[in-house]
């Protein structure tokens, strides 16, 4: 045999190796993927139902209910579309009303989803009400505006 076609054979059984291990990569990642839905997003292509997915969006002011037995009742919103959450656990302590939240779980139809985890968000510029209120007192309180102005000059 020619060593021409041995480096052929080589580089075939190289690619075939490589492509078997980037198919048994993806085969695993797909189970720990995690898909992002917007409430938008389930109108416009509709998840499959019962896989672990996260929904993000706002807390719809009025929405939140809590029951006798632990389970919270909320809906979240992107002012497009609105998916009924149900939890049943212990929400983080910026989970209200009104703020930006991410739940982990699975839609048992196109407008209602069971949570199994909640994240509560804010953007970097967050300050805790005490602390603002503590800040106007001195007349310390600069405000997000400012520490944004202050970041963008050099």
């Amino acid at each position: 045999m020619k060593r021409r076609h041995k480096t052929l054979i080589w580089i075939a059984l190289g690619a075939v190796v490589l492509g078997g291990g980037t198919v048994l990569g993806a085969v695993a990642m797909k189970k720990t993927v995690s898909f992002f839905y917007a409430p938008k997003d389930v109108l416009v292509t509709p998840p499959k139902l019962n896989r672990e997915v996260r929904l993000g969006g706002l807390v719809l002011t009025g929405s939140l209910k809590h029951t006798t037995d632990g389970t919270i009742n909320f809906v979240v919103t992107d002012n497009v579309a609105n998916v009924n959450v149900t939890y049943k656990g212990i929400v983080p302590d910026l989970f209200r009303e009104g703020q930006g939240v991410i739940a982990e779980g699975k839609f048992t139809d196109n407008t209602h989803f069971k949570a199994e985890r909640i994240l509560a968000k804010h953007d970097e510029n967050y300050v805790p009400k005490e602390v603002a209120d503590s800040l106007k007192k001195s007349g310390e309180w600069r405000g997000p505006e400012a520490a944004l102005k202050e970041q963008k000059q050099p």
